[in-house]
């Protein structure tokens, strides 16, 4: 499964949400140097769908805000019954 993210780093209250073109809106605390931002995006992602780490690649995007991210182990449904509970933008 792939979804479109938008990463805000160096963002002062860290979180997620859906915005309203259907994409991920992830605030990270990291900055964007050196992958800090990247490894944290993956750590979150992780939590969020219950997944091992090892499972998400950042498929395009890794040094922009927009990335498309790759999730390995979890099928449409559940996925989607996380995004579902997530808080909207």
């Amino acid at each position: 499964m792939i979804l479109a993210v938008k990463v805000i780093p160096r963002a002062s209250k860290p979180g997620i949400a859906v915005a309203p073109d259907g994409s991920l809106k992830i605030r990270l605390k990291s900055p964007p140097v050196e992958g800090a931002a990247n490894a944290e995006l993956v750590e979150v992602l992780a939590a969020t769908f219950g997944v091992p780490r090892r499972a998400i690649t950042i498929a395009a995007g890794a040094h922009a805000r927009t990335k498309r991210v790759q999730l390995e182990g979890i099928d449409e449904r559940s996925a989607a019954a996380v995004l579902a509970g997530l808080k909207k933008d």
